[in-house]
């Protein structure tokens, strides 16, 4: 059994999947965890869309693609360098290699809608990783396409789309901060030993 620390430094962001199918209840599960986030108001302005069907996720592939091709023409030269540095295009393969996409939507008129969609989304990201599911958070550069497409009401945006598969790369674990460098006491600045001797930094 794995704990939420363990859970999140195993975790991290795959681009190439086994085309292999997936038990859906994984995904299922996943979600589940997803509805029990925090949300302002208590509105959940989440909702999810399971996309398994080959030929819609070639046209949403299609759509992203269209929609990568100019972000990456008009990038600007410092990013065009990072992302050819990263071997990141424009061609989204993870979009139709993937068994399953996991298309987020929030409802733009909620309070904190972003907020609460995101946080959602990170209970959902953890939840696959339990399962052994690797997935990828991906945000095209335009989502209007995704209304008409799926039949979604307009006062709801796409925030993310999220493969989910088995890895057909190796994970290899990403550098992280150390716990010192992020979380300081009472001021910024103060390392967090000081709460921990229950020091009083504050006026220090």
């Amino acid at each position: 059994m794995y704990n939420v620390l363990n859970l999140a430094k195993r975790r991290i962001s795959i681009r190439n999947f086994l085309s292999e199918p997936i038990d859906l209840r994984d995904v299922l599960y996943a979600l589940d965890a997803a509805r029990n986030a925090p949300s302002g108001a208590n509105k959940q302005p989440w909702r999810f869309i399971i996309i398994t069907d080959n030929e819609l996720k070639k046209k949403i592939r299609s759509y992203c693609e269209d929609a990568e091709k100019e972000f990456h023409s008009r990038a600007p030269e410092w990013m065009k360098s990072w992302l050819l540095e990263k071997g990141i295009t424009w061609r989204k393969e993870f979009l139709t290699q993937a068994p399953v996409l996991i298309m987020v939507f929030g409802k733009t008129k909620e309070p904190y809608w972003v907020q609460s969609v995101w946080l959602a989304i990170g209970y959902l990201l953890l939840a696959l990783e339990e399962r052994g599911l690797a997935s990828l958070t991906y945000t095209p550069p335009k989502v209007s396409w995704a209304n008409k497409l799926l039949a979604v009401p307009t006062d709801y945006m796409l925030q993310v789309i999220i493969p989910v598969g088995r890895a057909k790369e190796s994970k290899r674990s990403k550098e992280r901060l150390g716990l010192e460098h992020i979380a300081y006491c009472n001021k910024w600045g103060h390392t967090y030993d000081l709460c921990l001797n229950g020091i009083d930094s504050y006026k220090r």
